[in-house]
């Protein structure tokens, strides 16, 4: 993992870079929220372990002000509230099926770490949800999109931007699911083959992922923003993961796949800035 925390720092400058440019609330925003995810490996150090699934909690709510603010500066108020509503009420729905069925994720359940709940789900389920999907839609949306007339029909369909998205936001999971499982904040009653996380788990993250995606249909994002944020997040997670989790191999592979993601988004993202930069 040393060998890759230049990577990390070369990423991360970059992504804080370009949100140094965002909105003076939108910066205050992303402060809180990054500060919070520092915060954690530090207070942990110095208090229980019980506090962890506190110090989650800050880092997901901080991360869904920060996306909302985003969204905000393209969308109406009513269009946040709707999509925010939709993909909230979608995600505890999936999550409640998936818990009492066993579909689409596989066999599962939470444990009482995580409160409150409601149906067997923690009620902070779907705001991660809600904070991780919109900067998926960027990732899907940088790699897809060209400039002009190289856009291809099949390039700008809805069903294409969500299957993208689904497959972003589930390169996400392979960070977020063996943490918290050695965390204890869920449990695979049937053990898998990564990391002790079922394969089924993954194709359950994409399918419902791009059905949200696809039932949104978003659009007019601010993908530079968001993708910076989805950058920042796989940075964090392989920094976490791999020096102060102690999970090397969940901190390797997760940056690797979603760490590609980020790479070829942004090489696309790039390549619809030269025209207009003169580069």
């Amino acid at each position: 993992m040393k060998c890759l925390i230049p990577v990390c720092v070369r990423w991360f400058r970059f992504a804080i870079g370009i949100v140094s440019r965002v909105p003076l609330r939108e910066r205050i925003a992303v402060t809180a929220w990054l500060l919070s995810l520092i915060a954690t490996p530090i207070v942990l150090w110095s208090t229980d372990e019980h506090i962890f699934p506190w110090l989650t909690s800050l880092g997901v709510f901080t991360q869904v002000v920060v996306v909302l603010s985003m969204l905000a500066r393209t969308w109406s108020w009513q269009r946040l509230v709707s999509t925010s509503g939709t993909i909230m009420i979608g995600a505890w729905a999936i999550e409640v099926v998936g818990v009492h069925t066993g579909l689409p994720f596989g066999r599962y359940e939470y444990s009482d770490m995580l409160q409150p709940q409601l149906g067997d789900v923690p009620v902070l389920i779907p705001f991660a949800w809600l904070m991780m999907l919109p900067p998926a839609w960027a990732v899907a949306e940088a790699i897809l999109l060209t400039c002009g007339d190289k856009t291809l029909w099949w390039q700008r369909h809805p069903l294409i931007l969500a299957a993208f998205s689904g497959a972003a936001f589930t390169a996400w999971d392979t960070f977020l699911d063996p943490q918290m499982v050695a965390r204890g904040l869920w449990q695979w009653l049937t053990p898998g083959e990564y990391l002790g996380i079922p394969l089924l788990n993954f194709l359950g993250w994409w399918l419902a992922a791009t059905l949200l995606t696809a039932v949104v249909r978003p659009n007019y994002i601010p993908r530079v923003s968001l993708l910076s944020i989805y950058t920042l997040t796989c940075i964090l997670q392989a920094i976490g993961l791999g020096i102060f989790w102690e999970q090397p191999a969940a901190a390797l592979y997760g940056l690797i796949i979603m760490g590609g993601f980020v790479l070829v988004a942004w090489k696309r993202e790039k390549s619809l800035w030269k025209p207009s930069s003169g580069l």
